[in-house]
């Protein structure tokens, strides 16, 4: 609720407990925004008919991608405004899209993908709706605050136009004398702190009426909830699986062929230990300098794995020390109050650790700046550079590897990368935190 700076805040009289005139103005002009989104639906819903009407040419086969995404860029956006002015959450329960595919398949496939997404299906039901009930929902204030204003100015001015239109009403007011033009200018009156109460009724009847025709209903949001799981477990064994892979890989490519080394180094050196004192030193010095290179490669691997820091004092001094060891200059801000789960921590280390290498090597960027706060039950890191931008998870291996680490605990990335940046890459990961608080500042690596 928005209220007035004043103390003496202006109420309307027999308004109901707590609106205030400012409450209502900011919720009239709320109805417009409403109103205008409810024109753009209507605009693309033509967009939509024409395309339709296309679809048995090509033109409308290339061009009914574009528009699925418009218009759920417009739904997105009416979603948004739902949850933000009127706390009215509408669950959207889109299926996956498809990876990728070379030739002429991946089109085909993509097709596939929107007609048989259900959420598509409700998104086009609301966007032939919209036009109708939601501009009559959003525009009935705004109408009714400026009709009050031409009642008024009908109080006025409202005896001459009657005579010069042969005659003029307002709402059940014949307009044929100065009496009954003072009371249309009475009507009016009264009108206007009607709309500024009624304003913010509808935009909550508003969102009330979005929620009702995007929602799926419970048995859709459990199969896609089955089925979100289904795949996130899925990329959660094979990622595990080609972890595995790269350590053993990385034992056997390294530590382990140090070590076959060192053994033979030995091996030399006890064949010569009688006949060569000076042949030995030399092998001894070099298995002393293999079984350092060794165990450096083997702390190398524990990092990787999980880093000992992680462990023992938590996510924040970890990403402070990734921004010690970065190229690029790195402001870190982190505010929590305690710790999350580990495997929660890891995915967080290692998802700030993608971005980080990826801004390092192909954002351009000279500073970055890492912000980690908790709220709402949820884990929150905003990385933002000031490179070229461009940034686009559906073309870089390394965003989308991080999208399929933090599903696997419903969490989400989002990127903003325009051309000529910034880049803001921001994750969400839902968990509780557990212990006090142990870390809470800011520094620059």
């Amino acid at each position: 609720m928005i209220h007035a700076d004043s103390g003496a805040e202006a109420r309307l009289p027999g308004a109901g407990r707590g609106f205030s005139l400012s409450e209502g103005f900011v919720a009239l002009r709320r109805s417009l925004v409403l109103w205008w989104l409810s024109f753009r639906a209507a605009l693309l819903s033509l967009a939509v008919s024409v395309v339709v009407s296309l679809l048995g040419t090509g033109l409308g086969l290339l061009l009914l991608a574009p528009v699925v995404c418009a218009v759920r860029r417009l739904v997105n956006r009416q979603r948004a405004l739902a949850d933000r002015w009127s706390n009215v959450r509408i669950p959207a329960c889109y299926l996956p899209a498809p990876e990728p595919i070379p030739g002429g398949r991946g089109f085909f496939a993509r097709l596939r993908w929107i007609a048989r997404d259900p959420q598509t299906w409700r998104d086009w039901l609301w966007l032939v709706l919209d036009p109708i009930v939601g501009a009559t929902l959003a525009a009935g204030p705004s109408v009714l605050f400026l009709g009050g204003f031409w009642a008024i100015g009908l109080a006025f001015y409202g005896v001459p136009l009657s005579h010069e239109w042969d005659g003029l009403w307002y709402l059940f007011v014949p307009v044929r004398d100065q009496t009954t033009a003072t009371l249309a200018g009475v009507l009016g009156l009264l009108q206007l702190p009607l709309a500024l109460w009624l304003a913010p009724r509808a935009v909550r009847l508003h969102a009330r009426y979005t929620r009702a025709v995007l929602a799926p209903s419970e048995k859709a949001q459990m199969a896609y909830r089955i089925e979100q799981l289904t795949a996130t477990r899925a990329e959660a064994a094979d990622t595990q699986s080609a972890e595995i892979r790269r350590i053993e890989r990385d034992l056997h490519d390294g530590a382990q062929a140090r070590l076959v080394a060192m053994g033979m180094t030995l091996g030399a050196a006890e064949h010569l230990l009688d006949s060569d004192p000076a042949a030995v030193r030399a092998l001894l010095v070099q298995v002393r300098e293999s079984s350092s290179m060794a165990l450096e490669e083997l702390r190398d691997l524990v990092r990787g794995i999980h880093p000992p820091i992680l462990a023992d004092r938590g996510l924040g001094d970890a990403v402070r020390s990734l921004a010690m060891i970065c190229p690029l200059d790195v402001q870190v801000d982190i505010d929590l109050p305690g710790r999350p789960d580990a495997p929660v921590e890891s995915a967080a280390y290692f998802a700030v650790s993608e971005v980080l290498t990826n801004a390092a090597k192909h954002s351009g960027a000279d500073r970055v700046r890492i912000d980690i706060g908790y709220a709402l039950g949820r884990l929150r890191i905003g990385i933002t550079d000031d490179g070229l931008g461009g940034a686009d998870p559906r073309r870089g291996s390394g965003l989308r590897g991080i999208e399929r680490r933090l599903a696997t605990f419903d969490g989400v990335l989002a990127v903003t990368s325009p051309p000529n940046g910034p880049t803001r890459v921001t994750m969400e990961i839902p968990c509780a935190l557990s212990s006090p608080k142990t870390t809470s500042s800011s520094g620059t690596g």
